[in-house]
């Protein structure tokens, strides 16, 4: 920690082999095409009009479950850690990446900073003002990376990228919009 671009890449589930086999893709169109790729390693992205659905991004499924009053349910212990960046950090380092990108390049796209899942869920009640509802904890899944964090001195160096959202006020933003707009 924090996972670098040059990080081993042995994914343990299906949905980071899909993603791997897309990175790999496109460098090898760069490398036979001449072309310039630019791949983003993006991590846990969240943020305002992310809706919950079958894909099952935690910060939705907590909104939900919370504005429903159901508990909370924590897969494993909930110490495993995430980086949880905002959209619109995401959107920048987008727009970084096709006006400043000089070479193929892989870059990892987070905040650069790590919390536990049992950090978000009270960080969730906090900022939904919901607190009365209870953490269960279940099994954990299998293949579940453990601790994640990005490394994103690469992006910071070579595109000028450093994010702007701090996940308190991030989750501030998502509630208030999840709570008015929900079911749009």
């Amino acid at each position: 920690m924090p996972i670098a671009e040059d990080h081993p890449q042995n994914p343990d589930s299906p949905y980071g082999v899909s993603k791997l086999a897309a990175e790999k893709y496109m460098l090898t169109f760069a490398k036979l095409y001449s072309m310039t790729v630019i791949c983003l390693r993006y991590f846990n992205v969240y943020g305002v009009h992310q809706r919950y659905d079958a894909y099952g991004n935690v910060i939705p499924i907590f909104a939900d479950r919370l504005l429903q009053g159901k508990p909370l349910i924590i897969y494993g212990t909930g110490e495993q850690t995430r980086d949880f960046v905002n959209v619109k950090d995401v959107a920048k380092a987008n727009f970084l990446a096709a006006t400043r990108a000089q070479h193929t390049g892989v870059y990892n796209l987070g905040s650069g900073f790590d919390i536990t899942i049992n950090t978000l869920a009270s960080y969730c009640q906090k900022t939904s003002g919901i607190k009365a509802v209870e953490v269960v904890n279940a099994p954990p899944r299998r293949g579940e990376v453990l601790n994640c964090r990005a490394d994103i001195s690469k992006a910071g160096s070579e595109l000028g990228f450093a994010p702007d959202s701090d996940i308190l006020s991030g989750l501030q933003e998502y509630f208030d919009w999840f709570k008015k707009d929900r079911n749009i």
